[in-house]
């Protein structure tokens, strides 16, 4: 039965064009990859990488696709991995070495430290082949230098012309973010003119190639802010696939006004939310919530494409000042039935605690790719989502809604799912969270998570007990989860399945060939590795 069901995706992956638009994108579930420390070459050394060295410790394109079950098998449809352009490789400067891939020397070469054009090339093809996008990191704001003075002959652009001059930057000032030089005196890192019209051109030729040579899905994009708005168009224009870039800071009116020169971007103002709300100990702010989730509503232009996220290369680790398990993993429920894109960062699900950089940039194979608590909690929120994505007629196209909020709990609903999360952390507490829901008294719902019924009071309300610690809950309707594997219920068995829902919008229930092939294979991946629904 694996065997038909894989060439069955495989056959309909023959026919998708891999070069995915932002609506394309929307349905998908990234993990975030360092390829130098996700995994190894068989035989090699495990004890032997602290990132406090700053150095190269041996991960690869090749060892990325040897790898590529551990991410597939957690239901993730799409991977993200650092810049594959050739980096600075002299002497150790300051900060150590370009392990991570963000020095870039020349952009248009590859890093021969991570493999060859073939080895990437192999990379893509597995991931394609098994149903999956790729995006790749790609830093176009500037290259890297040891001096205030570099040779320009070792970079893609090589006249002064095409870089702005020095000067350090000045965070209060716009202008100065997009003309000085990031970094330091130490490790400056030149910043290039984007406004020159060679490089524009340059930029612009050099994306095409390098996203068709090895048919690339997605761009995330470093240091976004840093660039002119006016040169994103044109890149990821000739790229012709989805942008999503970096706007550190939590700034919502300016965030915003990136949604248009790009895809999207990463959600930051929603991250620093969601550390105010959860974290534990921290403030435990949820009106920080309902105040970023209605903002992003009124101002960005698609809250749907853009990235959620708790984790990443240039924070800490949640776990290095969120020491509850649950303070995790609720925010976590959030990013993945909100509006958005989830992403995690390589290591999140293990537990990792690694502070800045460098030490959140921690080897991957000290876990020994261990089936934690929180890898099967992302295999089952996977799962869902993929589901739902797949199944429903209006779950990925529904506007999230916030029904409920108090200082300790926060309710969205999204198509016909409400997602209850809470701060109080793991201790049992004796509280009651009240929802009001749009569904009539006596509907019967489902926690995907539990897979315990909760039934609809006759004013429309559910009540959550936190009486067993503070655990997140995601309801839907059990007509929902008819032929879906879940919680008791059987496979899906015929291509359209029809359910009517009262007081729901969701009304039909679609089942394509394709999708169906793609969910049984990811149920079936997670069922051979142990990892029950």
């Amino acid at each position: 039965m694996f065997s038909l069901i894989y060439l069955s995706l495989y056959l309909s992956a023959l026919g998708t064009a891999f070069a995915a638009t932002a609506d394309e994108w929307r349905g998908r579930s990234i993990y975030q990859i360092i390829v130098d420390r996700f995994a190894l070459p068989a035989g090699s050394d495990t004890t032997k990488c602290n990132p406090g060295d700053q150095t190269w410790c041996g991960g690869t394109w090749n060892t990325v696709r040897e790898n590529l079950d551990y991410i597939q098998n957690a239901g993730f449809t799409a991977i993200w991995i650092s810049p594959v352009s050739q980096n600075y490789d002299g002497p150790r400067s300051a900060y150590g070495d370009a392990y991570h891939g963000y020095w870039i020397a020349d952009a248009s070469r590859l890093n021969d430290r991570f493999g060859t054009a073939d080895d990437l090339k192999a990379l893509s093809d597995e991931v394609h082949r098994r149903g999956m996008y790729l995006m790749v990191d790609v830093v176009v704001n500037n290259v890297m230098s040891t001096s205030l003075t570099p040779d320009l002959s070792t970079y893609m652009f090589k006249e002064q012309s095409q870089y702005h001059t020095y000067c350090p930057v000045d965070y209060s000032n716009i202008t100065s973010e997009q003309n000085c030089w990031l970094g330091d005196t130490k490790v400056p890192l030149p910043d290039l003119n984007t406004q020159d019209p060679t490089v524009i051109s340059g930029y612009s030729t050099w994306i095409q190639s390098l996203v068709k040579t090895y048919n690339i899905d997605g761009l995330r994009i470093d240091a976004a802010k840093h660039v002119d708005p006016a040169f994103w168009p044109q890149f990821c224009g000739a790229a012709g696939v989805y942008c999503i870039g970096e706007v550190f800071g939590d700034d919502i009116d300016f965030a915003s006004t990136w949604q248009g020169p790009l895809d999207a971007i990463l959600q930051y103002p929603m991250y620093n939310a969601l550390v105010e709300a959860f974290a534990i100990p921290g403030p435990q702010n949820m009106s920080a919530m309902t105040d970023v989730i209605a903002q992003s509503k009124q101002k960005f232009k698609d809250p749907s494409v853009l990235g959620n996220f708790l984790e990443n290369q240039d924070l800490p680790r949640w776990h290095n000042f969120s020491v509850d398990i649950q303070s995790l993993w609720n925010p976590m429920v959030f990013n993945f039935m909100s509006d958005g894109i989830p992403i995690v960062y390589y290591g999140q699900e293990q537990g990792f605690a690694g502070n800045a950089d460098p030490w959140n940039r921690e080897p991957l194979w000290t876990s020994n790719y261990t089936n934690t608590s929180t890898y099967q909690l992302i295999t089952k929120l996977n799962a869902f989502r993929n589901f739902l994505v797949n199944n429903t007629d209006n779950w990925l196209n529904s506007s999230m809604e916030v029904l409920s909020t108090t200082q300790s709990g926060l309710a969205i609903m999204k198509g016909p799912v409400i997602s209850i999360m809470t701060n109080i952390g793991s201790p049992p507490a004796n509280i009651t969270v009240p929802v009001y829901t749009p569904y009539a008294g006596n509907l019967a719902t489902i926690d995907i998570l539990t897979c315990s019924q909760f039934v609809v009071g006759s004013n429309g309300t559910v009540d959550v007990q936190y009486n067993k610690g503070g655990v997140p809950t995601i309801l839907v309707p059990t007509s929902v989860l008819e032929n879906s594997g879940f919680c008791g219920n059987s496979e899906v068995v015929v291509q359209d399945t029809k359910g009517q829902l009262a007081s729901s919008a969701l009304s039909h229930l679609t089942t394509p060939a394709s999708s169906f092939a793609f969910f049984l294979l990811l149920v079936f991946g997670l069922v051979n590795s142990g990892i029950g629904l």
